[in-house]
Formats: structure tokens, C-alpha cells, sequence
């Protein structure tokens, strides 16, 4: 394709780009869509190129694209230290479409509602050890919901002492995955070189053995078809050829469950909190909701909280051939296109002359926009777990609301950088009503 280029963006080096995007990624994206208008470039340590896209017609022409040509498991490439080679998020074409299909019925609908007592009572074991008139910071405390609910629901694991043991070996991976120095050092290196001086692999060591001890056990199990957790629905699944997934599928497919599923739903959960503290007459408004059995209050409420505060704010697609925007600018192959939650999310001329306000209300009126409210991104690459996810976030915040909401603390909370998430400053800081 002829006259492909790549549009302007900052001048700045690309290690100064770099240190803007992990220091403050929203207010560096909102400045250059300022300066360069819904798409431009950005240079981002070993990255490459990333093109923002931040027109809702540009998000469409990704998400309908032809996957041969727009490869998200390469456009998620940094995560391969953690998730490993079979992870379904770092898989393209074939192989991608056929470990999906696999892995498909495990997230269906009806399955996820075995799961909501188990969420319930997590979430309200944790409630009722919440000190009366004494400021928390609920992101922590998130993660303890969320990280249990992955032990038992995913993994399976019920045994109080095992339960814990595998908790805290999560817990201890995933503090080193997001520590700022190693992720630096991921962003610098790259996967390649991370994975060949062995970057996190004394972190991750004894989360595989455990991992690889739980599918075993599994595996032993004469009563494993009777199992309704995701760990044995993996090792039950087949592919059209009739061949199982290998135990390094299943621990990377378990890996990318952990990480994706853990980290972003509990700081979901905190910014919900936080924002919702903030809102008017909000928490009155779901609790009367919540007691009276309905749940389109709550739903707008978790819509809002993932519009305003996205926990992640691109996805990214490396381009494999040029490829033509709907407005006929080219972009060049080996460049990645990265649709931009951050920046579609506040438009004024989808969401009013108020973006940046958090108003579950809106999501009462309108419907959610297929290309203008992505956090789960979309077309075939949608996030597999987003079901599991929202019915997770329902779950959770109804409990809070039937123990009576919770107020927040200070001053507003700024958005900032754990990893590749954005959480609240101070780790949404609440009192219990």
C-alpha cells in the first residue's frame, strides 16, 4: 500500500516519552491529543511505535480489521515473562482462534452464577472485619476479595491451608511483577532479553510448582467431571482433534486468568469506592436498588466506574501490512495501532459536555457504545474473563451496599501508574457507613 506514514506526534527522545507514559500516562495522552488531534504517535521504550487512536470510526476499523493483519497476541508481546508462550493473550491467528475456543465455554453466562454465593461470601467475610470510623485503603483489601475468589473459583482449591499457601505465593508473584525498578527494567530490556537473564524467574518459580502441583492433583481426581472449577474444565476440554491442553497450556492459561483477572478487578472495586463515595446520593440510591432486588443502578454504576477510571488505557495491535484508517491515512507495517480507552472514553460528543464527571446516571440514558466504551477491548480479542469480571464487580459491590456503602476520605484521589494498571493514589481510601 502506497503513501503509508506514520502521523506526527512529541518530539520528545523516546526515553523521555517513555518516562511521561509511566509517570502520568493520562495527563501525556490528553496533551498530545491536545497538540495532534485523535491520532498520533508515540515512542515507547521497546515498543516501537504505538499510533493512538482516539476517533471511535479508528476503533471500529481495528476491532472489525482482519486479525491476520492486526495481531494482538504480538501487540501484547512485554506480558510473555509472566503469562508464558501459550497464553491465549499472546496467541494470533490459528492457534489463537483454536486455544479461544477452548477455553470459551468455561466463561459462559450460565456457569458464572455457580460463582455468585462463593463471591458473596468472600466479599462479606471481608466487610465484616472492616474497623467502624477508621480511614482503609480498600485496593488491598480489594485484592484479598479477588485474589480468594480466583484460589477457589479457578483454581479450585478449597482446603483452608492450601487456600492460603497458594494465596500467598500469588500474592508475593504479583508484588513482583508490578514492582516499579523490575518493570522499568522489562520496559528497557524487552521480553526477549527479560526472559534470557531470567528477570522474574525466581519470583514466578514457586507459583509454577504450585500451579503444577494443583493440575496434578487435578489430574489424580476420579472425580474430576464433577468439578465446576475452571482449572478442571481446562483439563476436560478438548480440541477438535480430540487432544487435551498440555500442563504448560493449562499453567499459562491459569497465569493469564491471575493477572488479568486479579489485579484489574480489584482496582476496579477501589475506584468504584472512591468514586462513588464522591457522587451525590449514589450509595443511598444502590442500596435502596440492592434491597429492592434490582440491579440497573448497579450496572450503571460499574459502567461508570470503567469509563471514567479505566484500569488499563490502551489495547494494541502490531500491524502486519499497511493499513488504511477510515479518514484514508495509511499506517505503515510494523507499526502497532493502540485504540485508546483513556482518551475515547472522555469525549465530549459521546458522553456531554461533561466527560470528565463520574455520573452512572448516563449509562441509564444511553447504552454503552460497542467503539466508544472498550475497557474489555473488543472484536475477537474481547477479553474472555469480561463476564466473569462484571458478574465478579456486581457481586462484590452489592455486598458492600447491603453493609451499608462506604465514605471517602480527603481530597479527590489522583490516577496513578501500578505496572500496567491505574489505581488511586491512595488505594481508595474509605470509612464503613
Amino acid at each position: 500500500m502506497t503513501g503509508a506514514a506514520l502521523p506526527p506526534g512529541p518530539r520528545l527522545p523516546r526515553l523521555a516519552q517513555t518516562l511521561r507514559w509511566i509517570a502520568r500516562p493520562g495527563p501525556f495522552l490528553t496533551d498530545c491529543r491536545r497538540r495532534h488531534g485523535d491520532t498520533f504517535t508515540l515512542r515507547i521504550a521497546s515498543e516501537g511505535e504505538w499510533v493512538i487512536l482516539a476517533d471511535p470510526e479508528d476503533v471500529k476499523a481495528v476491532f472489525t480489521g482482519d486479525p491476520a493483519v492486526l495481531h494482538a497476541g504480538e501487540g501484547n508481546v512485554i506480558l510473555r515473562p509472566f503469562l508464558g508462550r501459550s497464553s491465549v493473550l499472546l496467541l494470533d491467528d490459528a492457534p489463537h482462534l483454536r486455544q479461544r475456543k477452548l477455553m470459551l465455554p468455561a466463561f459462559h453466562g450460565e456457569r458464572m452464577t455457580r460463582y455468585g454465593e462463593l463471591m458473596r461470601e468472600v466479599a462479606e467475610r471481608e466487610l465484616a472485619s472492616w474497623p467502624a470510623a477508621t480511614p482503609l485503603a480498600s485496593l488491598p483489601r480489594m485484592q484479598g476479595v479477588t485474589l480468594e475468589i480466583i484460589v477457589r473459583a479457578v483454581f479450585g482449591v478449597t482446603d483452608t491451608a492450601r487456600a492460603a499457601r497458594l494465596q500467598e505465593l500469588l500474592r508475593a508473584a504479583l508484588e513482583a511483577a508490578v514492582d516499579p525498578r523490575r518493570m522499568a527494567a522489562l520496559a528497557t530490556l524487552g521480553p526477549d532479553r527479560a526472559e534470557r537473564i531470567g528477570l522474574f524467574r525466581r519470583q514466578i518459580a514457586p507459583v509454577d510448582a504450585a500451579i503444577a502441583e494443583e493440575i496434578a492433583r487435578h489430574r489424580a481426581d476420579p472425580g474430576l467431571a464433577e468439578r465446576d472449577d475452571i482449572l478442571a474444565l481446562l483439563l476436560l476440554a478438548r480440541f477438535e482433534d480430540g487432544a487435551a491442553m498440555t500442563d504448560t497450556e493449562v499453567r499459562d492459561e491459569l497465569m493469564t486468568l491471575l493477572i488479568a483477572g486479579h489485579e484489574t478487578t480489584a482496582t476496579t472495586l477501589a475506584w468504584a469506592l472512591e468514586r462513588l463515595g464522591r457522587h451525590p446520593g449514589g450509595w443511598a440510591r444502590l442500596r435502596e436498588e440492592v434491597a429492592g432486588g434490582e440491579d440497573a443502578y448497579l450496572d450503571a454504576v460499574i459502567k461508570e466506574t470503567l469509563r471514567i477510571r479505566p484500569v488499563i488505557p490502551i489495547v494494541v495491535r502490531m500491524l502486519k501490512e499497511d493499513f488504511a484508517l477510515p479518514g484514508g491515512r495509511v499506517v505503515p507495517a510494523g507499526a502497532k495501532l493502540a485504540p485508546c480507552i483513556y482518551l475515547v472514553h472522555r469525549r465530549e460528543d459521546v458522553y456531554g459536555p461533561d466527560p470528565l464527571a463520574f455520573r452512572p446516571e448516563r449509562f441509564l440514558a444511553q447504552a454503552a457504545g460497542t467503539y466508544t466504551w472498550f475497557p474489555f477491548g473488543g472484536g475477537i480479542r474481547r477479553c474472555l474473563g469480561a463476564a466473569f469480571a462484571q458478574f465478579e464487580l456486581r457481586s462484590v459491590l452489592a455486598a458492600v451496599a447491603r453493609h451499608g456503602g462506604a465514605r471517602t476520605v480527603g481530597a479527590p484521589e489522583r490516577v496513578t501508574r501500578r505496572a500496567i494498571t491505574l489505581t488511586p493514589s491512595r488505594g481508595g481510601e474509605v470509612i464503613a457507613a
